[in-house]
């Protein structure tokens, strides 16, 4: 019996048949080559890691370079204590994901309240805020002493930012810095993954004389001189913000143990950090957009 491959019922059942063949294949595909992407992404993250601290290796010699460098890697809580038993390794957090979680937490909480939302994210991590997530800290060797290795994630204009800041043994000078980003402004803010922004953290410090916690801001044609900020990106004012509030942010809740290494014995209180008619712009990680940018200052 010939088959009219010109009828309505042929051409519906070849679709269908292609649809469902061409479904598979890319699945199994997909499926093949998860390892592979996998291992492409753990191997980035070493070699920001390893940037951070001022070693650049290819992507095949990142594992290695890692392992070579790497002194222990510990899980901090919400106060910057060292977990003794973490649920999850320091490698294997997913603090982009921990991230999304915790803006989407705050903003559900405080939907119908601006200030009071203002206010958690400004505490975020602090006053029983942030628990259950876990910290990640890399200690790495550089130059024969311990350097200490902190992802960050914030957002940016148009989505995520995030980073990786060193800090020497001290306890406050900044080694080296590496941030990256989604979907920045090229030439605006997507230069935060540039030498030319990253180079001037290094040798700031995030204590100031009197040992009171300041952090790194990212000032517009103020930094000059300061040993507490570096310049931000000329065109780039909302993402350097993003920066700025992503550092401070995340290495309040580091303090305590920054400060261990400082050996102080002074105790971590919370940041007053001031909001001038401005917020953090949340609306790329799907939570409501609130406002342009987050103005941070240190009282």
């Amino acid at each position: 019996m010939a088959v009219d491959v010109n009828s309505n019922k042929y051409t519906f059942i070849f679709a269908t048949v292609m649809v469902i063949v061409v479904a598979t294949v890319l699945a199994l595909a997909s499926e093949s080559l998860k390892p592979m992407q996998k291992k492409n992404v753990a191997n980035e993250k070493r070699q920001n890691i390893l940037t951070s601290i001022g070693v650049e290796v290819e992507a095949a010699e990142a594992e290695a370079a890692y392992d070579e460098n790497l002194v222990e890697a510990l899980v901090l809580d919400a106060n910057g204590q060292v977990l003794e038993e973490p649920t999850v390794g320091a490698f294997d957090i997913d603090v982009l994901k921990d991230y999304k979680a915790g803006l989407s937490g705050i903003y559900k909480a405080n939907a119908n309240d601006m200030e009071a939302m203002k206010a958690a994210l400004l505490t975020w991590g602090k006053e029983g805020t942030g628990t259950g997530v876990n910290y990640p800290l890399f200690v790495l060797k550089k130059g024969g002493e311990n350097v200490y290795v902190v992802p960050m994630v914030g957002t940016g204009l148009w989505g995520p930012i995030w980073g990786y800041v060193t800090i020497a043994n001290d306890g406050e000078t900044v080694v080296g810095a590496v941030f990256d980003h989604k979907s920045e402004t090229p030439g605006l803010g997507a230069e935060i993954n540039q030498a030319s922004f990253q180079k001037p953290f290094e040798g700031k410090t995030i204590f100031d004389e009197s040992g009171e916690f300041t952090g790194i801001k990212v000032m517009k044609g103020g930094a000059k001189g300061s040993e507490h900020g570096v310049d931000a990106i000329s065109g780039g004012t909302i993402t350097s913000n993003g920066v700025t509030e992503m550092i401070v942010r995340t290495l309040k809740i580091y303090e305590p143990y920054l400060l261990k290494l400082k050996g102080g014995a002074k105790t971590a209180d919370v940041i007053e950090l001031s909001v001038d008619s401005a917020s953090l712009a949340l609306d790329s990680l799907n939570v409501e957009l609130i406002g342009d940018s987050l103005e941070l200052s240190a009282e």
